[in-house]
């Protein structure tokens, strides 16, 4: 039996079709062959896959970010240009360009970055901030400063086609005192120093001052940059508030000798290294006069806006001392954690400290707009003077900051803890343009004190000197410090006061020429006792062992200057020049810098300490400089008063 026929074959076509969707050419066949070919590859290969493709994502966003803060800097540093540079620009350019790297001098060490606040952190630095956004800020603060400075005292000059030196302008109109408010841009003294035309114009007398300075800051720069004092024997440094104090000190005592290099790698440090976010107690009265003050007049006679920016800053790190009950200043405050006291040993201030800040914190409250400056040292010379205690108004020497009384009373001295409180006086009262009159019959009654209580007459020369008074017992002992009163008086009498002020100044000036001329070496001791009793043989000037020290101290050469100033007797400065050869025999280091000596009555063996201190060339080389200088437009008493460290503030409606 055969098999039944097989049937017939039949072919069919299947197709699918998917609703909603069409024929794409085969790229939906290509994704799944992409994603089966990723599926295929090993777990590691994948790994390494994604990693370059998280790196490459992050290297592209850093990017962005970078050219975007690039963007908003170049934005910022031109509009604070615009708002912030001297709307007078300074008629002294400073130079360009240092020769040499100060900050690869042996001796400096480096500073942690400082925490910027243009008008000063929260609660006056109480705690340091901290995170990387207000680092990035703290930064940007900085460069726009160093931008602001570098355009503001040398493209304005150079435009003009001014030198280094410059030339004589006409006395400014006036400046106004501070607002509530900063109304225009913060501007240098409207007449900036006249200097020489060249420095072949110095006399010889000028450039044995310079020299003078130059051999001081070569040791200084050798052995001591970037910190406070110089130890010349030891070739070493101290510190006191780790600030660089001598460079600091010093800065307009450059500028007016005209040492463009030395000025221009210091102004360099003052960028980079001068921080004051710093866990360090500094005493209020020597950092004001010395730090602020210096770099107060730095601005006014460079116009570099930096030392402004810097100079606000540390202003507000010093107000926390201000927080008493009496609102008479601790004596020290810590400008990195903003916590004030009194010394360790009590629970007073000294008035001269307490009542010679005056002139600096007035005045960058005028250059900031910001009226709590003045407000705060002003209300210390209100209640000063509203105090019982008082004796024809010769003030004691201490001052309680809890009650806001004085202590100690009955001791009355021109000497340590009083000196400057009545040069305070006058001089606030010349640099608010001879308006506050409270000041001036303070300073006229206490001239009247001095006269009544604490004048006499040494024998067998006569000479005039100023003593002490112990609970009205006369001490016939006078500090060197004293040796401001001369010129003080004189400038009194410069601005109008009596006559009988230059008579008595010019007497006060020979008793302080004498206390150098009577001593072997020719340099006067720290404190001098006079005779009163009629003896042949004997010296007025009287030394006791523990005082016969000389620490380089200015008084002496500031009270000439004025003097040479105001009289046109040349007497003063050959006086002076006595000085610099007594200076130069006894206390000059042979590798570098000035040490101050034990004995100024031994001249074979001075015994020299060792130590530099920032005033002699803050003050002392200073006043020398402008002692020998014949030119009366050379720091015009007509239109800056010195501060009590020797720095040009200028008066604010010169006569």
């Amino acid at each position: 039996m055969s098999p039944p026929p097989a049937p017939a074959r039949r072919d069919f076509i299947s197709v699918t079709l998917s609703p909603g969707r069409s024929y794409d050419g085969g790229q939906g066949l290509r994704r799944r062959s992409c994603w089966r070919k990723w599926k295929q590859l090993s777990r590691l290969q994948r790994t390494v896959v994604l990693f370059l493709l998280v790196v490459l994502m992050l290297f592209g966003l850093l990017s962005y970010v970078h050219v975007a803060d690039e963007w908003t800097a170049v934005d910022s540093r031109s509009a604070a240009a615009w708002q912030v540079r001297p709307a007078n620009p300074p008629v002294l350019p400073a130079p360009r360009k240092a020769a040499e790297n100060p900050e690869t001098v042996a001796g400096l060490s480096p500073q942690k970055p400082q925490r910027h606040f243009r008008r000063g952190p929260p609660n006056l630095q109480m705690r340091a901030p901290d995170g990387d956004a207000q680092e990035r800020r703290q930064a940007q603060a900085q460069r726009r400063a160093e931008v602001v400075g570098e355009a503001g005292w040398g493209s304005e000059a150079q435009r003009d086609g001014l030198s280094w030196r410059g030339t004589g302008t006409k006395p400014p109109q006036g400046t106004e005192p501070p607002g509530k408010k900063a109304e225009r841009a913060p501007r240098p003294s409207p007449k900036a120093v006249r200097m020489q035309a060249s420095p072949a114009s110095q006399n010889a007398r000028q450039k044995a001052v310079v020299d003078a300075f130059l051999h001081a800051w070569a040791g200084y720069r050798k052995f001591a940059w970037g910190h406070d004092e110089l130890k010349p024997l030891t070739r070493s440094f101290s510190e006191w508030f780790g600030l660089g104090l001598t460079l600091v000190d010093a800065l307009d005592t450059m500028w007016i000798l005209g040492l463009k290099k030395e000025f221009q790698e210091a102004r360099k440090w003052v960028s980079k290294r001068l921080l004051f976010q710093k866990d360090v107690d500094v005493n209020l009265f020597e950092s004001t006069i010395r730090i602020l003050g210096g770099l107060l007049s730095a601005f006014h006679l460079s116009g570099d806006v930096l030392f402004l920016t810097k100079a606000e800053d540390f202003g507000n790190r010093l107000m926390p001392a201000f927080r008493t009950p009496s609102k008479i200043p601790y004596s020290d405050v810590n400008i990195g954690t903003g916590v004030a006291h009194p010394p360790r040993w009590t629970s007073d201030s000294t008035v001269a400290e307490v009542t010679s800040i005056q002139l600096e914190f007035r005045e960058l409250s005028r250059l900031t707009g910001d009226k709590k400056f003045q407000e705060a040292a002003e209300e210390v010379t209100r209640r000063v003077h509203a105090l019982r205690g008082k004796l024809d108004g010769l003030v004691p020497m201490f001052i309680n900051t809890n009650s806001g009384s004085f202590t100690h009373l009955g001791v009355f001295t021109l000497g340590a803890r009083a000196d400057s409180y009545y040069e305070y006086l006058l001089k606030q009262w010349i640099q608010g343009g001879k308006k506050e009159s409270q000041l001036l019959e303070d300073y006229l009654e206490a001239v009247d004190g001095i006269r009544k209580h604490l004048l006499a007459k040494s024998e067998p020369r006569k000479l005039t000197f100023v003593g002490e008074l112990n609970h009205g017992r006369f001490s016939a002992k006078m500090d060197h410090l004293v040796c401001f009163l001369p010129g003080t008086l004189a400038l009194g009498a410069h601005h109008g006061l009596p006559a009988e002020h230059m008579e008595l100044a010019q007497a006060l000036m020979d008793t302080c020429y004498q206390m150098y001329r009577q001593m072997e070496t020719g340099l006067s001791p720290e404190i001098a006792h006079f005779n009163l009793r009629r003896a042949e043989a004997v010296r007025d000037v009287q030394v006791k062992a523990a005082d016969r020290h000389n620490l380089l101290r200015p008084e002496a050469v500031e009270s000439l200057f004025y003097l040479y100033r105001l009289t046109g007797d040349r007497k003063y400065q050959d006086w002076g020049w006595e000085i610099l050869h007594s200076f130069n025999t006894y206390t000059r280091v042979p590798s570098g810098g000035y040490s101050s000596i034990s004995n100024v009555q031994d001249p074979r063996h001075p015994q020299p300490r060792d130590k530099m201190e920032s005033f002699f060339l803050g003050e002392t080389l200073k006043y020398l400089y402008l002692l020998f200088s014949d030119d009366p437009d050379l720091l015009s008493l007509d239109t800056y008063v010195f501060n009590t460290e020797a720095h040009p503030l200028p008066i604010w409606a010169p006569s």
